[in-house]
């Protein structure tokens, strides 16, 4: 199985830390974000990982290379300008191949390992999902007993930033900018879409504050 990771958003919301470093390089716990996500697709067997980038694109290709310093063979998918989630997928999918890929969200941090997930057969994506966080106590989706995912109902839950994936779920689609929501909505009215409620460790980092209270709590965790 492939993996691809989502690195080419601007990092509005991390300035003025992603002035002049792209976010998935900033720091945590002594190593880039994105080195965490590169370590632990290569600790589940993962070795063929797809980064799509954009801004500060250079930066990220010249600090990570071929990926072999961190046990994985990286193919990048550029972009112009950021495509968005489902753009950047479609953009990626002659790197990416027709079988199903693990989807990681660049900004944020999970102790899941992609093999927890089942896999997907006639359904076109698995959702990682997780508890509302303080920032988003409205979540996203909700998780019914028998593991389907539906754009309403209660209780809900917040998308992770982490997924199984068909490819087929964006092929159809015209190269250039969208939204992957809306396509995910339309295979939930479908019946096309597990969910996996994660209960371990995750963090959206998506702020100043909420990398360095990572950082702080990785660093509790290295070894003395």
């Amino acid at each position: 199985m492939k993996a691809m990771i989502l690195a080419a958003g601007l990092g509005t919301r991390m300035r003025p830390l992603t002035d002049q470093c792209p976010k998935p390089l900033l720091p945590v716990a002594g190593k880039p974000l994105i080195v965490h996500h590169l370590e632990r697709l290569a600790t589940a067997g993962i070795r063929e990982v797809v980064i799509n980038v954009s801004y500060r694109a250079e930066q990220i290709i010249e600090a990570l290379g071929d990926g072999h310093e961190f046990g994985v063979d990286i193919a990048w998918s550029r972009e112009d300008a950021p495509l968005e989630t489902g753009g950047g997928i479609r953009r990626a999918l002659p790197l990416l191949g027709e079988a199903p890929f693990w989807l990681v969200n660049g900004d944020v941090w999970c102790d899941i390992a992609p093999d927890a997930l089942p896999p997907l057969g006639d359904d076109l994506a698995n959702l990682v999902l997780v508890d509302n966080p303080d920032h988003h106590p409205t979540g996203d989706f909700h998780l019914d007993a028998g593991g389907r995912v539906h754009p309403e109902g209660e209780p809900r839950l917040t998308y992770a930033g982490l997924a199984l994936l068909d490819p087929a779920l964006v092929a159809t689609q015209a190269d250039g900018a969208f939204a992957l929501a809306p396509l995910l909505r339309e295979a939930m009215a479908a019946g096309r879409v597990a969910g996996h409620h994660h209960r371990g460790a995750w963090v959206d980092v998506g702020t100043p504050a909420r990398l360095e209270a990572l950082d702080r709590t990785l660093r509790t965790q290295l070894p003395s």
